[in-house]
């Protein structure tokens, strides 16, 4: 069956994805920002730095990143022997389309005496003009051996940024992005929750904005948040970040349960990622099947663009995607 005849359904759709990774001798890779099913058949789900070096580890020729386009844009600047294919190619980040190449460019060159550490929600083009990627996980070891003489410019997520200068005492000058999802978390209905669940912790992501942030017990990346989520005391966990990420915890941990943080509708539903949700079984279907849309970057544009990755490595490697899963 092709991408051009009707697509199976059900059972059959998963048994025919199933067939095509075989075929293809392809890995699937999932966020964890992904629906349930799409986490539940991919071979690795974890954060997205996390995923394309567990992808270029593996003797697969084709990566398939249900993620979004930065995410599959790293996977191939680390592995760029293998194809890599995105379901939807218009799966963007809110980050990556606040930080255009052309102005940060511009902004570098206004601000010669600083360095640029850049969250990795950005394009290749940005990470070529970059120093140092830095994950939330990476971000606080890294800035950590940073000289505090060095001055920093730190993009595109200014929460991020601002947490860690609050956390360091550290000024830095901030790119005003924020990640759509976060900013969309209500104080005002959190605050609520945590009145209806006396006792609860919460977790929060530092993409969060600092009225979410204050009032967390627990500050950190995806697989930070799961690593808290198997170790708290108590019975009910309230969760900061797109609520998909909530699978995983009830799978490891049926007898407790996690609420997802609301947004200002009182309910989660602005709070999940509009990108994510772009990718959907048919579509990993029909780019496993084609091998298209397929990333694609210029040699000199990619070995520019691994520098600054490369260097978040020498520096916090052990810091990266610690509580990634792995099919046994």
């Amino acid at each position: 069956m092709t991408a051009e005849n009707s697509l199976p359904t059900g059972e059959d759709l998963l048994a025919a994805i199933d067939r095509l990774r075989k075929e293809k001798n392809a890995i699937i890779l999932a966020h964890y920002y992904q629906t349930a099913q799409i986490q539940d058949l991919a071979d690795f789900v974890g954060d997205s730095l996390e995923l394309s070096r567990k992808a270029a580890e593996t003797d697969a020729d084709v990566i398939a990143f249900c993620g979004v386009k930065f995410m599959a844009d790293t996977a191939k600047i680390l592995s760029p022997e293998k194809i890599v294919v995105l379901p939807d190619m218009d799966a963007g980040c809110s980050l990556e389309d606040s930080c255009p190449p052309e102005k940060f460019k511009a902004f570098r060159e206004k601000h010669p005496d600083h360095i640029a550490l850049t969250y990795i929600n950005c394009s290749t083009e940005v990470k070529a003009l970059s120093d140092i990627i830095v994950t939330s996980s990476s971000a606080e070891t890294i800035i950590s051996q940073i000289p505090e003489d060095q001055k920093i410019i730190f993009g595109p997520d200014r929460h991020l940024g601002s947490y860690m200068s609050r956390k360091f005492g550290r000024e830095m000058l901030l790119w005003p992005g924020v990640c759509i999802v976060h900013e969309a978390f209500s104080e005002t209905e959190l605050l609520k929750l945590k009145a209806q669940h006396p006792g609860a912790p919460v977790a929060a992501h530092p993409e969060c904005p600092p009225t979410i942030v204050e009032h967390a017990d627990y500050v950190g990346s995806t697989s930070g948040i799961l690593q808290f989520a198997q170790t708290f005391e108590g019975d009910t966990l309230i969760v900061a970040t797109e609520p998909h990420i909530i699978h995983q915890m009830e799978k490891a941990l049926p007898e407790k349960n996690f609420i997802g943080a609301p947004g200002a509708d009182g309910n989660c539903s602005c709070n999940i990622c509009p990108y994510m949700a772009l990718n959907t079984l048919e579509k990993l279907y029909k780019c496993l099947d084609t091998l298209e849309p397929r990333i694609e970057i210029e040699e000199g544009l990619r070995l520019k663009a691994k520098q600054s990755l490369d260097r978040m490595l020498e520096m916090a490697s052990g810091t990266i995607g610690k509580g990634d899963l792995g099919k046994v």
